[in-house]
């Protein structure tokens, strides 16, 4: 396995995602002065240097540039601008890019044919290293550099490869957007706390513990979610009139039908986004 250590890194936007994967680096003890942080909004500079040890460079050019990857991190709408100006400066560079919905058929048009790429679907939990991402290589990027991608990637949490881009759309119906349903269902389940005599604050406490506790439970267990589930549900007990309540209102079809919509606009938006 080629290893990440030695590796040169140049983040194009110095935002959200990209402070989630360079603290994840920090924290494993990747060297920090390997990377260089190129973002046009200089008041971010500063911060960046003395939080995390990194170059800044307002603009792309080939002293920032000289990296063997460079990672994509700026907002879907302003990609084909960026790849219009890296485009120049690729060679022989691995190119990350984070941005949702940019197809890499897209990308390549925008970088000029370039071919070495990897196209990515993180989630927002990568900002406390507790993420995962969906990944999708071209077949130009080499194993090597598919190595080195993942070490880089799991700085934010878990990797998924992909066989087909188009996975990439249930990826983000799922993990992209998933949060989102965990955020409702906490907040539903802290409701119906209040509802039955409890306050706000014991009630989230109990629903936040509970959500942490049971997903916990379930990666760290080898017992299927399905069984941990019937364990749980007593014949004629309180948890089955629990569930049987959720079967009533169809909550897998409630789940499937928000995933099939969000797979659904992932592919509009990127349909939309490569028209540009």
């Amino acid at each position: 396995m080629q290893s990440l250590s030695a590796t040169r890194i140049a983040f194009i936007g110095g935002g959200n995602m990209a402070q989630a994967l360079m603290i994840g680096l920090q924290q494993r003890g990747f060297a920090m002065s390997h990377i260089t942080v190129i973002d046009p909004d200089t008041s971010k500079h500063a911060a960046l240097q003395a939080k995390l040890g990194v170059q800044t460079s307002e603009a792309l050019s080939a002293p920032s540039l000289a990296a063997e990857v460079v990672v994509l991190a700026v907002k879907p709408q302003q990609l084909q601008a960026v790849a219009h100006s890296l485009a120049p400066y690729l060679q022989s560079q691995l190119v990350i890019s984070v941005a949702a919905g940019i197809r890499t058929g897209d990308l390549c048009r925008w970088l000029g044919g370039y071919q070495t790429l990897i196209r990515t679907m993180p989630n927002t939990p990568a900002q406390i290293q507790a993420g995962i991402t969906g990944a999708y290589a071209l077949p130009a990027v080499s194993a090597g550099q598919r190595d080195v991608a993942d070490q880089l990637l799991q700085a934010a949490g878990e990797v998924v490869w992909l066989e087909a881009e188009d996975q990439l759309d249930a990826v983000t119906a799922i993990s992209g957007s998933g949060p989102a349903y965990v955020f409702l269902m906490i907040e539903a389940l802290t409701a119906a706390g209040v509802a039955l005599g409890l306050s706000e604050a014991q009630s989230q406490q109990l629903s936040l513990a509970t959500f942490k506790g049971a997903s916990l439970l379930a990666a760290s267990s080898p017992t299927p979610v399905a069984t941990l589930r019937e364990q749980v549900t007593s014949k004629g007990g309180t948890t089955e009139q629990g569930l049987l309540s959720m079967r009533e209102h169809d909550i897998h079809g409630m789940m499937q039908h928000a995933a099939a919509q969000a797979a659904r606009r992932a592919k509009e938006l990127g349909d939309q986004l490569g028209a540009q």
